[in-house]
């Protein structure tokens, strides 16, 4: 990202005046999202589980790319927070034009020793949020005239991935989420799409595919012969944000080098 104190020319995905909201946005994926959108022009609501790195991501964009940055704090496995996110969101720049549900978790575990309770806040987290986040959002998006709404999803919402019972099944629902949303919102003029990377090396990607025994097989199937980088969704999101995907609603767009091709 640029260091410069002036902000750089916005191009051809501009987003000046855009306000949007970012899950999941202190670290990875979330925070290469925040500095996408921002150097595009967007003011961002951050939201995440702990105050400070939010607070310290937001004092970073409002330097670097002179927009406005507010946080709220909420956890997203929580059916009650997640409604109040959304009202929060809404009014910390009297309405939002791009919403961006990245949170998510992943705890692998076989078929067989899968439980109740992690099964629960995998999908809490990673569908029930966002599906609730897209309904209370987007209706405050249509009622305003429209808007882009994004899911971060993965290809293993389309191909499944040993030991990842709850994350596949997640993702695959929420991909359709997406789609519902774009049915039933589209002729209010509010877009919901998904973003589907392969592996990103982020913290979480790292922790799981860190080990070179285990990320070769998965390496051996992408045809560019790396995973991805969050830089490669923040640029996808912003694209999908834009103007320049005015016509693209109810879409999957895989990131994950050609893993899927065949």
């Amino acid at each position: 990202m640029p260091d410069a104190d002036t902000p750089a020319p916005r191009g051809p995905f501009d987003l000046t005046g855009r306000r949007a909201l970012v899950t999941g946005a202190s670290q990875g994926i979330g925070a290469d999202v925040v500095h996408g959108l921002a150097a595009a022009g967007a003011d961002v609501v951050l939201t995440g589980r702990h105050r400070a790195p939010l607070e310290e991501l937001g004092a970073e964009v409002e330097h670097r790319h002179g927009v406005r940055t507010a946080v709220v704090v909420a956890d997203l496995a929580s059916a009650a927070e997640t409604e109040q996110l959304a009202e929060d969101a809404l009014a910390a720049f009297g309405g939002l034009d791009v919403l961006v549900a990245n949170a998510g978790i992943s705890v692998p575990q076989s078929v067989v020793d899968v439980d109740a309770d992690t099964w629960d806040r995998v999908l809490a987290v990673n569908l029930r949020a966002p599906a609730l986040l897209g309904s209370r959002v987007g209706r405050a998006m249509a009622a305003a005239g429209g808007g882009s709404i994004v899911m971060v999803s993965s290809v293993a919402g389309s191909l499944a991935l040993a030991e990842h019972y709850s994350y596949c099944a997640s993702k695959a629902a929420l991909t359709m989420a997406a789609k519902v949303l774009a049915l039933e919102l589209g002729p209010a003029g509010v877009r919901a799409n998904v973003v589907s990377p392969t592996v990103v090396m982020t913290e979480m990607g790292q922790r799981v595919w860190g080990e070179e025994e285990k990320a070769a097989p998965m390496l051996s199937r992408i045809p560019l012969g790396h995973f991805a980088l969050p830089p490669d969704v923040a640029n996808a999101v912003v694209f999908l944000a834009s103007d320049a995907a005015a016509m693209v609603n109810g879409q999957d767009l895989r990131l994950d080098g050609g893993f899927t091709a065949a």
